[in-house]
């Protein structure tokens, strides 16, 4: 019996598997050259931040695919000097090589789904804040908050202030040219401050003061982490300001509590386990506090 013959359909089985791995292989190669060539080609920051921020991730997770069916595939040739036959062996080892497989896309879905967010936000802040030149050649400014809007129209504005657009605002101060880039507002994941990834998110917004012509209003975005699950709420203004007059004449106001950078809040309920909050000043905590509502929240 050790002298038989694999059947003719093992023998395609077994070649097919090494073909396929190889063409796997080479595949997730592929994509990673070809993402990281066109991303060489790209020379305007604005659009290498945004083919990075829409592309890189998703053909990153291609080539661990690409990678986990080859695994499975070379997994599935073990022990072809024994297998003369189809048999028990055989169906055992395909779910072995599933296995196998699946194990190698789901480690590189990990990987880029909870830590490779970090790698990419020092690659976005380093496009979007890569000092812009104007068409003279000269070195471009950019805007505060408070100097941008006034190049900005009002439907701009509007987008900003319930923050599902970010625009950045670069000036040749010499030439007056001016460059208005677009960029994902909240949609962006942050740095949670609990488990050091990049996965807090917003969840839902609220508006707990409009803006008023006599003062600016107020939002209140509520934040989730979606891989350690704790949560933070964070205020900010809404700006009232229209005109470039409003903000020559602005007036700087600091907080109270100078030395304080940030504010946590760890809430414990013995039926819904802790919620982590973040607040940028200790009167946006009090008056957080006082309209806390944990099955709200």
């Amino acid at each position: 019996m050790d002298y038989l013959e694999p059947s003719s359909f093992l023998v395609a089985w077994h070649q097919s598997m090494i073909i396929g791995a190889i063409i796997m292989i080479a595949s997730g190669i592929i994509i990673y050259l070809v993402h990281n060539l066109r991303l060489s080609t790209i020379h305007d920051p604005h659009a290498k931040y945004d083919y990075i921020n829409t592309k890189e991730i998703g053909n990153y997770k291609l080539v661990f695919y690409c990678f986990g069916v080859a695994a499975a595939l070379i997994i599935n040739r073990y022990g072809m000097d024994k297998l003369k036959t189809v048999e028990v062996w055989f169906f055992a080892r395909l779910i072995i090589s599933m296995a196998g497989g699946t194990l190698v896309g789901y480690v590189g879905y990990l990987v880029l789904e909870y830590y490779y967010p970090s790698v990419i936000h020092r690659k976005l802040l380093k496009w979007r804040y890569l000092p812009r030149k104007a068409s003279n050649g000269a070195k471009m400014r950019l805007l505060s908050e408070e100097e941008e809007d006034v190049h900005l129209d009002l439907g701009m504005q509007a987008e900003e202030n319930i923050f599902s657009i970010d625009y950045d605002v670069w000036v040749d101060e010499k030439t007056g040219e001016v460059k208005i880039e677009k960029y994902p507002g909240h949609l962006e994941a942050l740095k949670c401050n609990s488990c050091g990834f990049y996965t807090m998110k917003v969840m839902r917004e609220e508006v707990t003061k409009p803006a008023s012509p006599q003062a600016p209003g107020e939002l209140v975005k509520y934040y989730q982490c979606s891989y350690c699950k704790s949560n933070r709420a964070t205020a900010f203004n809404l700006s009232n300001k229209q005109s470039e007059a409003d903000y020559r004449n602005l007036k700087y106001k600091f907080r109270q509590n100078k030395d304080v950078d940030m504010v946590k809040l760890e809430v414990h309920s013995t039926v819904k386990g802790k919620k982590h909050y973040e607040f940028q000043s200790v009167e946006e905590a009090q008056r957080f506090l006082s309209e806390f509502d944990f099955d709200k929240s």
